[in-house]
């Protein structure tokens, strides 16, 4: 069927276009890296308009007393793909029913990364979780890239503490 000769040249082709891909990775690297360049030739600088106000922030406590529990049940479906709300129903995540109030990394029957703090997970705590999982905790297992509106944080947290009795 096929002859060494035939494989042999097979194989060449394929180191030859792998060898011919690094190369252009390298060459590509070096035309491109940005470091090489040195400083911008024309920086713009920018002011703030002196007549805009920041929007004030709301406390969380405010957040929450206004969340929304079925737009909580909507955030959810972002943390459903790794994370069951039955209890003792883990899958990549642990199970969430229950946690507003449950100690950190105790979820019977799931093992968690050592990255977590101890403590109660509060709705202060679930919040600075929930911003950002990998500045909260660096090392986590949790690969979830974070809820940056306030509002989504809330209505989650409160659908969340409405989920246990």
């Amino acid at each position: 069927m096929f002859d060494t000769m035939t494989l042999t040249k097979a194989t060449a082709g394929v180191c030859g276009a792998f060898l011919v891909l690094l190369l252009g990775k390298w060459a590509a690297k070096e035309i491109y890296h940005m470091d090489s360049h040195g400083q911008a030739s024309y920086v713009i600088e920018v002011e703030e308009a002196g007549g805009a106000e920041a929007a004030p922030e709301v406390s969380l406590e405010e957040l929450l007393a206004a969340a929304d529990l079925g737009k909580g049940a909507k955030v959810f479906k972002k943390c459903s793909a790794c994370h069951k709300l039955e209890d003792g129903a883990h899958a990549t995540g642990p199970s969430l029913y229950g946690v507003v109030g449950r100690d950190i990394a105790a979820a019977a029957g799931f093992g968690f990364s050592g990255a977590l703090p101890a403590g109660n997970w509060t709705a202060e705590e679930l919040d600075a979780f929930l911003k950002k999982p990998s500045s909260y905790a660096p090392g986590t297992s949790m690969s979830f890239a974070g809820l940056k509106k306030d509002t989504d944080r809330a209505n989650l947290i409160a659908y969340l503490d409405s989920l246990d009795n």
